[in-house]
């Protein structure tokens, strides 16, 4: 009905703090906002990296549009990753918890903004994201629910689906983007 799985491209170890960057400037903003916002970071950086955050003032990066939790969202990102508090390289050979954890360490990344960064980013085939609501209301579709499930429910109706509880979500995600309405 939907085809095969697409988390699209998989980015080089290289790519993934900007990828994470990328999370945070967006976090809670339409698409079109956050796209803007992107463009104006990248714009004023040139390249966006640790360095480039952590030597610009955090008056410009909110002059791009970025609130003053954001800005210290990428400049902790970019202070654990110049100190090795956080290695990128290494996410994607630790286990989903494990990657998780290190990525929450990092002030304004939460549990969801890891899981979608494991999922679209690292490309980890069980992760199961119950506290995404496009999830939770795919599989109420699916499993013909009279209500949706909380994310507390949620989490035991993944086990069926070990270890390919990614490949689930997506699912629901299509099913839920596809239905009558």
């Amino acid at each position: 009905m939907f085809g095969p799985v697409s988390f699209g491209n998989k980015p080089a170890v290289a790519e993934r703090f900007g990828r994470i960057a990328r999370s945070i400037c967006g976090q809670q903003l339409s698409v079109a906002a956050a796209r803007t916002i992107h463009g104006r970071v990248c714009d004023l950086l040139g390249e966006i990296s640790p360095a480039t955050i952590l030597a610009t003032a955090p008056e410009d990066l909110r002059g791009c549009g970025l609130s003053n939790a954001k800005v210290a969202a990428l400049m902790d990102l970019s202070e654990k990753v110049t100190t090795g508090a956080l290695n990128l390289g290494r996410l994607g050979r630790i286990s989903e918890t494990d990657a998780v954890a290190q990525l929450t360490q990092v002030r304004g990344i939460g549990e969801w903004t890891a899981q979608m960064f494991l999922l679209g980013s690292l490309h980890r085939l069980d992760v199961w994201p119950t506290g995404d609501a496009g999830v939770r209301n795919g599989y109420a579709l699916v499993a013909d629910l009279a209500t949706v499930p909380t994310a507390d429910e949620l989490e035991p109706m993944g086990d069926a689906y070990r270890p390919y509880r990614s490949i689930a979500a997506w699912y629901c995600w299509q099913l839920l983007d596809n239905a009558p309405g």
